[in-house]
């Protein structure tokens, strides 16, 4: 069986009845993990054993960039907010470099060794310091930061075994409102947005080269996640870029495909952010913003915290015939390391003391 091109969350830390049901759905693709989900490593162990059981094609993701935003917290290494990588960065760049790469294979190996294909992950919003639910998950406040540092970190996770998703495109860092809760509007230009917020993604949507890749430290480009582009997925942001499209990105398809698909050559998947966000308001009922959202040319729909909703997404898919999202395929775990190798490796012992400093 194929999977489709919805996503969906669980209530606890074990699978009901009835969600063994939902998740065997042809429509559902994939399951995103919560702190909900998640009481001890063994237990999480056995969550994503049962899933696999059930449909070993779906795709398991969490949240797990680190600081604010890490669901799993006890028996995992704590992940530094993104910002404190740029900090070191700044004073020591091959330091920053190396140990954004290093906490990225770390994270990405912890994650997979536990049975979960990805973590939406890195943020390439610029801090502008005028959006709180960015600030300190960016990774700085220009592209000239970010662009280096997610490089590192997104080649850290390929070398674990994980694909790499950007968010929140075309950028999210230059309002101040929180999508989660209303509607953000961002009236720049588009030659503003380009100057700065875009030129991550667009540097990540297509083959880096070992001769333009904005990685200086001549050690991190000896990798062969180079050869490909480290970005193999986007989410959007809910924010109308007023000047641009009255959509917002999530649901535009000037920014989806006028300007991601053709004009950035990005050929990677695009996930929704959560329909049941206030962003996601403008398009509608839920089966609306669903309908949006893939007409824009999204490949899988995220619906979190409202079982409903999931619901009345999950009919329309199915009422519409679509049930194969087979670009997803690709976002699938690529390699696995098992727990007990990984806690021997000097690597991982030595980035987590390096990680643990940076969270002090």
């Amino acid at each position: 069986m194929t999977a489709g091109p919805l996503m969906l969350d669980l209530e606890g830390t074990q699978l009901s009845a009835a969600e063994r049901l939902l998740l065997q759905r042809p429509a559902v693709g994939g399951v995103i993990l919560f702190s909900r989900n998640y009481q001890s490593p063994a237990q999480l162990l056995t969550l994503t054993d049962s899933i696999r059981q059930l449909r070993p094609e779906l795709l398991i993701a969490v949240d797990h960039e680190g600081g604010r935003v890490q669901r799993f917290r006890h028996g995992f290494t704590r992940i530094p907010a993104m910002a404190k990588l740029g900090e070191l960065w700044r004073k020591d760049p091959p330091a920053g470099l190396a140990l954004a790469r290093d906490c990225g294979w770390l994270f990405a190996s912890e994650l997979l060794a536990y049975g979960i294909d990805i973590s939406f992950a890195p943020v390439l919003d610029l801090d502008r310091g005028v959006s709180e639910v960015i600030g300190d998950r960016g990774f700085g406040a220009d592209s000239d930061a970010v662009e280096p540092l997610a490089a590192a970190l997104m080649a850290g996770m390929h070398e674990a075994g994980m694909a790499t998703t950007g968010k929140h495109f075309p950028g999210h860092g230059g309002v101040g409102a929180d999508s989660h809760l209303e509607m953000p509007i961002d009236p720049r230009a588009m030659a503003q947005i380009e100057a700065q917020d875009l030129r991550p993604f667009a540097r990540f949507s297509q083959k880096l080269r070992s001769d333009d890749a904005p990685v200086t430290d001549a050690s991190l480009m000896d990798s062969p996640s180079m050869d490909a582009p480290l970005m193999d997925a986007v989410m959007p942001a809910h924010v109308v870029y007023s000047a641009c499209d009255p959509q917002p990105a999530g649901f535009s398809h000037y920014w989806l495909q006028t300007i991601l698909r053709q004009q950035l050559g990005f050929n990677g998947v695009i996930f929704s952010d959560d329909l049941s966000m206030a962003g996601a308001e403008i398009a509608g009922s839920y089966a609306q913003r669903a309908a949006a959202a893939m007409a824009a040319g999204c490949d899988m729909l995220l619906v979190c915290n409202q079982p409903q909703a999931a619901l009345e997404v999950l009919h329309w898919l199915d009422a519409e015939g679509f049930t194969d999202a087979a670009r997803v395929s690709s976002m699938k775990a690529r390699r696995q390391v098992r727990l007990d190798v990984l806690e021997q490796s000097r690597r991982w012992q030595q980035a987590r003391l390096q990680l643990a400093a940076l969270t002090n």
